[in-house]
């Protein structure tokens, strides 16, 4: 699979503002197959407990792979790690958010694809660049750089950059940021 590029389309310190701009984004969005992907860097068994009621398929490493749970390790006992679960239900970003208290996290939404965009020359945009990020007390989409507010981007396909700021300006936004390769 080759990666998207996303850029930010609003940052806020009010989590549920955050949410708002997801939602209106997915309004536009061909929801068709949703699923939602987490990745989480987790330091404590108070954010790690519940994490692993809400996502209990999840996989999860540590960062210098000296333990992981394909080798059936406790994660509790090898915190710092990072916790990642792929096509989860959307039903489950709620339980998933109000888990995480100060935890840098992703949540991404995946669906099948974007709608035309005839202003700036675009068809209907295919699933390989169909994403909407949000980004928890973090900054960035590797989760490297915690912060205390929280980043809402928009993914595209690289050719079709120019789908960003089109995507941003259907919700009242403008982009905020650099276009940037997304982790995975």
């Amino acid at each position: 699979m080759a990666n998207s590029y996303a850029q930010p389309v609003l940052r806020t310190t009010d989590l549920s503002e955050g949410l708002r701009v997801v939602e209106r984004l997915l309004a536009i969005a061909d929801l068709r197959e949703l699923e939602i992907d987490y990745e989480a860097h987790i330091s404590s068994t108070r954010t790690l407990t519940p994490l692993l009621e809400v996502l209990p398929r999840a996989t999860w490493y540590t960062e210098d792979d000296s333990a992981s749970s394909e080798d059936g390790d406790d994660p509790s006992a090898h915190l710092p790690i990072r916790l990642r679960a792929c096509a989860a239900a959307p039903e489950t970003v709620g339980a998933f958010l109000g888990s995480l208290h100060d935890t840098p996290a992703t949540v991404r939404w995946d669906f099948v694809g974007w709608p035309a965009a005839p202003e700036v020359g675009l068809d209907i945009g295919g699933s390989r660049g169909a994403f909407v990020t949000l980004c928890v007390n973090v900054r960035d989409l590797d989760l490297e750089e915690p912060a205390t507010d929280h980043t809402v981007f928009v993914h595209v396909k690289q050719i079709e950059a120019e789908r960003a700021p089109w995507l941003a300006a259907q919700v009242g936004l403008p982009v905020i940021g650099d276009l940037v390769m997304a982790p995975y």
